[in-house]
């Protein structure tokens, strides 16, 4: 849990899951939304899949990347459980 607040403490990843729960996107898709390099949009996209909060997906020559719904729901049920002690 500690790692997850960790990953989301920077603006870029959370922008990355935002711009991610339109639509699955490829890592040029996601690039259009940023001005940093693609060696440190790569960089927050590696941090937020060793998270678990990206799946990644070749599909032909393109990596798709879509959110891990599972870990949010997780996510959830732990804020809730918290919240209700």
């Amino acid at each position: 849990m500690d790692s997850i607040f960790k990953v989301m403490s920077d603006k870029n990843r959370r922008k990355i899951l935002e711009i991610l729960k339109e639509k699955d996107m490829t890592v040029n898709e996601i690039k259009k939304h940023f001005s940093i390099t693609g060696a440190s949009l790569s960089h927050h996209l590696d941090i937020l899949k060793r998270a678990r909060l990206l799946i990644s997906e070749r599909k032909g020559q393109f990596i798709w990347y879509s959110l891990n719904t599972s870990v949010f729901e997780e996510l959830v049920k732990t804020f809730i459980n918290f919240f209700n002690k």
